[in-house]
Formats: C-alpha cells, sequence, structure tokens
C-alpha cells in the first residue's frame, strides 16, 4: 500500500462514473478560487485509503463524501459543509441545517439514488488536465 499524501484543505471523495458528481466537482473547480479543496474519486486506492485513515465506519459510500480535519461528512452534511466552505453566496445554503437531517438527508438519497437515471454515468472516472491536477489526489 502506498503511503497516503498529505494534504491541506478538505477532500471531496466523489464517484467517478457518475456525470452528476462529476459535474459536481467541474462546478466547485470553478467556484473554488482560493483552491481549498482536492478531490479523489471514491473508486480509487486513494479515496478507500482516504475513509480508513478517517476511520469512517458507517455504510459504504457512493456518491460525494467530504473529509475535513479528519472529519468525514457524507449525504446532505456534506453538501452543506461544502457549500459553507466555498464561501460568498454559497455559503448561505448552509442555513438549510437547521432542516431536519433525516428530512435533509431523504432528498439527498432520493438524488444519489436516481443519479444514473437521470444524468448517466461513464465507463470510467475523468481525466484531470494538466492544469488541475495538482488538485487530484
Amino acid at each position: 500500500m502506498k503511503p497516503l499524501p498529505n494534504p491541506t484543505g478538505p477532500i471531496l471523495l466523489f464517484d467517478g462514473v457518475c456525470n452528476l458528481c462529476n459535474g459536481t466537482v467541474q462546478f466547485i473547480l470553478r467556484a473554488d478560487r482560493k483552491q481549498v479543496f482536492r478531490f479523489a474519486s471514491l473508486q480509487s486506492e486513494i479515496g478507500q485509503q482516504l475513509l480508513q485513515a478517517a476511520a469512517y465506519q458507517g455504510p459504504p459510500l457512493d456518491s460525494v463524501v467530504l473529509i475535513k480535519d479528519q472529519t468525514v461528512f457524507i449525504h446532505s452534511d456534506a453538501v452543506l459543509e461544502i457549500a459553507r466552505l466555498l464561501g460568498g453566496g454559497w455559503a448561505l445554503l448552509y442555513a438549510f441545517k437547521v432542516v431536519p437531517k433525516t428530512w435533509r438527508d431523504r432528498i439527498y438519497t432520493w438524488i444519489a439514488h436516481n443519479r444514473y437515471r437521470w444524468f448517466g454515468k461513464k465507463d470510467q472516472c475523468m481525466i484531470p488536465s494538466p492544469e488541475l491536477k495538482e488538485r487530484f489526489l
């Protein structure tokens, strides 16, 4: 097993074959003006190692996961934390944190469950362009 990289800032793990997840990563790359986020595919060896290193013990994950300061954010908590970290107007979405987690996660799960049907999927994970490669683990 290769040693884990020690990136600064939050790491976004995403479903590398999901078009919605890839579109979300592309959006975050554009919106993240301070370039604080790093990215890895959930399917990758490094993605699985990062989850292990963060001591994640929950159910298997298959959409979007945020690891920040060894804390794992999943489902709607991940989305809201990403919005908060993006700052600007996006941080206003964090106000949805007052909505009960069960409701937020129910909506998140419904979208995640239908994402391939609605948005499709790729045969392989995305390959970052040379100028974005340093942001991917």
